[in-house]
């Protein structure tokens, strides 16, 4: 597998809370998903990772309508494309066989 060809854990982290957001995963959204998660992280950091997933193709993004709220700006809305839930299926599936293989957690 060449690097790049799999989810790092942040990778994976946004692109579950992007999912779990269905139609209305932009960048505040999935902050506070993560936060709700006990992850806190940086708008900037977010941002960061979502562009980086859209270059890999497992994430699109549209701007969504303007809103009177956000002073007339539009929402960058993201999705999570069916490379990025392939990705995310391998990387639950690698943790699955790994954690067969561990001892229980907490022992010394």
């Amino acid at each position: 597998m060449a690097k790049g060809d799999h989810a790092g854990v942040l990778e994976e982290l946004i692109m579950l809370a992007v999912f779990k957001s269905g139609e209305d995963a932009y960048g505040l959204s999935i902050q506070r998903m993560l936060r709700d998660a006990g992850r806190s992280l940086e708008l900037p950091t977010i941002y960061t990772t979502l562009e980086r997933l859209e270059e890999k193709g497992w994430v699109t993004s549209q701007l969504g309508g303007a809103t009177a709220v956000r002073g007339g700006r539009a929402k960058r809305l993201f999705h999570v494309e069916g490379a990025g839930k392939q990705a995310l299926k391998d990387a639950e599936s690698a943790r699955r066989r790994l954690g067969a293989l561990k001892p229980a957690l907490g022992r010394a």
